[in-house]
């Protein structure tokens, strides 16, 4: 726990990604593989459940420290947060020990007592609070009201995984992702290339433009550069792996069953592909792209059981813009245009209302796009989308080689 302190400290205060990065290739160099698994897991957003309530942990502090109740909500109220308020209320004493106990024990505990009595839960934090110093403490308390919030981004943790292990950023990145848990991993299966142990609905990073507004001047002609609307949904990729479909957002949720409309594709699409796209709602043309606004989708998200009356009012379809995986090859590495190749060859022997294919927008000059970015708003897009058509997909975000041109 106090390498993992450290680490939190330096991360999050720091605002050099390279200090960051060090600061991430110094504890997956010392840490046991176990914790290394579960900083994975919670700088990624897989955080154990809480297993008490903010009021009851004030109520629990004001009584171990013996301080009035009045006076604990009067620092919550100035400090503004619970965690470091509960921190400062307990100083170290003097010639403390901790008990140097490791992070996966406190996060594993947590996950146990979830359904213990809350005299047990009581004792545990108790202990805990006593045994900590005041940087453990506070990442403890962090962890425990499920306030844990960390500024790096997964590309930091990718890059510091491939300093300590032997593969490279972009697989590391595809394996960390996906439908996993620290309890029912491990880091050596989790970076295992073993096929038969990979998770088959595991999606890839994506790849994200970024917004410029001058100096288009790297923009030469139609030849070099590919154009297409960027759409106002929810980026996603559907997978088909072992005859099974996996439809996942950006954020690593699996929606699959969220959104009926992709069911189909099971039987339509052939095995061993994984189309990058946007999850959109569109009016039914099968001739041209007409989404709805957004809000129309929204009426959809967190819904598990979805109405007749919502399927005609709402109709989700999907726009592949790239694919990145085919005949269960990562094709990542191959350009834009032999991508685009497979892509629309795909998606016309699907030929299904339910996935539609980005098009792509054609033009001679710059001033021309201009003038077609113009109207975005006209048919609900953002703006345009520049893709470099002998670029490869990448992780993250990137200023080259793909560019989006977004509505001014």
């Amino acid at each position: 726990m106090h390498a993992f302190a450290k680490l939190v400290n330096i991360v999050g205060t720091s605002t050099k990604t390279n200090e960051k990065l060090q600061a991430l290739v110094d504890y997956f160099s010392i840490a046991n593989d176990t914790d290394k698994l579960w900083v994975i897991a919670i700088f990624s957003g897989r955080r154990p459940k809480r297993i008490i309530s903010s009021t009851i942990l004030q109520k629990w502090c004001a009584e171990l420290t013996g301080i009035p109740q009045w006076l604990f909500e009067e620092s919550y109220h100035t400090v503004g947060d619970l965690a470091e308020t509960i921190t400062l209320l307990f100083p170290d004493k003097n010639n403390f020990q901790t008990a140097n106990r490791s992070l996966s024990y406190y996060l594993e505990e947590f996950i146990r007592l979830e359904k213990e009595s809350e005299e047990k839960i009581r004792n545990f934090i108790f202990t805990s609070w006593n045994e900590l110093n005041s940087n453990e403490k506070f990442v403890f308390n962090k962890l425990i009201t499920g306030s844990f919030r960390i500024g790096v981004s997964q590309q930091t943790i990718v890059n510091a995984l491939a300093k300590t292990v032997n593969i490279s950023p972009s697989i590391i990145a595809h394996r960390i992702s996906g439908n996993w848990h620290p309890v029912t991993t491990s880091f050596d299966k989790l970076l295992s290339h073993n096929e038969e142990e990979a998770d088959a609905s595991k999606p890839y990073p994506f790849y994200l433009s970024y917004a410029i507004e001058k100096d288009l001047n790297v923009i030469t002609s139609s030849e070099e550069w590919q154009a297409e609307w960027k759409w106002d949904g929810i980026r996603g990729q559907i997978i088909k792996r072992h005859n099974e479909i996996f439809v996942w957002s950006r954020g690593e949720e699996l929606m699959t069953e969220k959104f009926p409309e992709y069911l189909p594709l099971q039987n339509l699409l052939p095995n061993g592909v994984v189309i990058d796209g946007e999850i959109i709602c569109l009016r039914p043309d099968e001739n041209i792209i007409h989404p709805l606004p957004f809000s129309a989708l929204q009426t959809r998200i967190g819904r598990k059981n979805i109405t007749k009356k919502q399927l005609l009012e709402a109709p989700v379809s999907f726009i592949a813009y790239d694919i990145i995986e085919h005949d269960g090859t990562d094709i990542r590495n191959s350009s834009l245009a032999e991508r685009r190749q497979i892509l629309e060859s795909i998606i016309s022997a699907a030929n299904h209302p339910a996935l539609k294919i980005s098009p792509i927008i054609e033009y001679a000059s710059l001033k021309e796009l201009e003038e077609i970015r113009s109207r975005s708003r006209e048919i609900n897009s953002e703006g345009i989308m520049l893709k470099r058509k002998n670029s490869t997909y990448q992780v993250g975000r990137m200023t080259r080689p793909k560019i989006s041109l977004q509505v001014i």
